[in-house]
């Protein structure tokens, strides 16, 4: 295999694309039950809009695109999800291609993805919007690489795509692109790109893709930013408390996010450390480097220090791991760069990381599939082993005929109704875009499922009430509640769901 990749750089693309064929696979061998994002991705397929909520819509769209192709399924969710992470390996490739010389530590390159739990397993097990930073902030790395390589109008073209659509996949992308206009200001070797006439390529390009979205958000601002605002300040924490949890947090999202990477790659690289002694090889890696590591070295280090003013001046005490992708997606890059300008690469180290990289292939996927058939044995459910399916059909039995509506609780439990029910419209008490008739009668029903967490005797929600109650005439016909055992569950564990079914018996 090692020859073979070294000798055919497309061997790299399939074993990649045998790996994400794999993890689609693993996706729909594991039950017809949705996990968070999931749920939320079906639920806003139902229709296109500029603005959904406060996540940016770039990923809502190429689902929606997908689920007009293949239909609301796992198949387009697992699909779309796997065909973006295949792209984003295979941009790191190409980007590392543009600035390292040794083939071996492209490989290694691309495939150090493996080591960051945030794209090789979190990535999988339920994250969207996460997944398109990760896919923009590979595709920015490359047209960026190429563009301050060899200069193009179709580089410069394509940096503002990828800046476009990072601007509408997660907000935080904005980080990424200021470090990179900083860190190229600072080498001299690149400054001039920046003052390349094809510049107003990059920026018309990425105003065209971005101002639909941003009509929208400055219209929505509140609802766009409120949520996230919520998730990294806390209104209990002033001054000194809050700046402490602040840097505490960063801190462990740093280490997070680069010590699993930094630890396995000490694998390949064991000839490094094990020669120490002698020759103290570490120290000439640290000192060598060229215009490509500095580069990329300042955008990490601005991203960082970004943060930690945010913490300082802006009032933030939470900062999840998941949000420095955009940065530490080039950390593998980096460490390959210091390397190769120090002298240090080996035949061996090629092997020694396929070994990694293999075993990690084949972890990921089992622990995927092995979390949710095994709950019943530690007794501790995954949101995948929910029955929904079964609750739903029990719901839509309970109907006199097929409702022509479903109004639910929460996102997830509408990726799940859409899932299992797709001819059926689904709705939600606030920012839905699915319409809702004018009236309801016995032919065409209002089918309310809702639950509390799955406890028992859930009670109907009064914003759900509220909704009801905005139809006069609208009454109920028949209430039930349904307790199932856990896919892959224990025969006592059970999951409670409550629905109703209503409509207007008045002309």
């Amino acid at each position: 295999m090692i020859s073979t990749l070294r000798q055919k750089p497309a061997s790299l693309f399939l074993l990649l694309g045998a790996y994400f064929i794999v993890q689609v696979l693993v996706r729909l061998a594991l039950p017809a039950s949705l996990e968070l994002d999931e749920g939320q991705q079906l639920y806003y397929a139902q229709w296109l809009s500029v603005g959904y909520d406060s996540q940016p819509p770039f990923y809502n769209w190429i689902q929606h695109g997908v689920v007009e192709l293949l239909g609301p399924n796992r198949l387009s969710l697992a699909l779309l999800k796997n065909l973006m992470l295949f792209a984003s390996y295979g941009l790191v490739a190409l980007a590392a291609a543009q600035v390292l010389k040794s083939r071996d530590l492209v490989i290694i390159t691309c495939l150090s993805l493996l080591t960051m739990p945030q794209v090789s397993f979190e990535a999988q097990r339920d994250l969207t919007h996460t997944v398109a930073l990760i896919f923009c902030t590979a595709l920015f790395a490359f047209a960026m690489l190429r563009t301050l390589k060899a200069p193009s109008a179709w580089s410069y073209a394509l940096t503002g795509v990828a800046i476009g659509c990072g601007f509408i996949s997660k907000y935080n992308f904005v980080l990424l692109v200021a470090a990179a206009l900083l860190a190229i200001l600072a080498e001299p070797a690149f400054r001039r790109r920046l003052f390349d006439w094809r510049l107003l390529l990059t920026t018309a390009v990425a105003i065209a893709i971005v101002t639909p979205h941003a009509l929208w958000f400055f219209q929505h601002m509140q609802e766009a930013t409120s949520n996230t605002l919520g998730k990294m300040t806390d209104d209990d924490l002033t001054g000194m408390a809050q700046i402490v949890a602040g840097m505490k947090s960063l801190s462990t999202a740093v280490i997070a996010s680069a010590a699993p990477t930094l630890l396995l790659l000490l694998i390949p690289f064991a000839d490094i450390v094990a020669s120490s002694r002698r020759t103290h090889p570490q120290a000439s890696m640290l000192r060598s480097g060229n215009e490509w590591s500095r580069l990329i070295g300042r955008m990490m280090l601005i991203v960082i220090v970004a943060l930690a003013l945010m913490v300082l001046f802006g009032g933030v005490s939470a900062i999840k791991d998941r949000w420095l992708a955009p940065c530490f997606l080039l950390l593998p890059l980096y460490l390959c760069l210091k390397i190769e300008a120090a002298g240090l690469e080996t035949p061996g180290q090629l092997r020694r990381f396929m070994a990694v990289a293999l075993a990690i292939m084949v972890i990921v996927p089992a622990v995927l599939y092995g979390r949710v058939v095994g709950a019943g044995i530690i007794g501790h459910y995954q949101k995948q082993n929910v029955p929904y399916e079964q609750a739903i059909q029990a719901a839509l039995a309970s109907s006199p005929s097929r409702p022509i509506l479903v109004l639910t609780s929460d996102q997830q439990m509408a990726g799940n109704i859409r899932l299992h029910a797709p001819d059926i419209p689904v709705t939600m008490t606030d920012n839905s875009g699915v319409a809702a008739p004018a009236k309801f009668d016995a032919q065409h029903p209002l089918l309310v499922i809702w639950r509390n967490f799955g406890k028992p005797n859930p009670p109907l929600p009064q914003s759900m009430k509220d909704w009801i109650a905005a139809y006069p005439g609208l009454t109920a016909q028949s209430f039930g509640e349904v307790a199932l055992p856990f896919l892959h569950g224990r025969p006592h564990s059970l999951y409670s769901f409550g629905y109703a079914v209503y409509y207007s018996t008045t002309p």
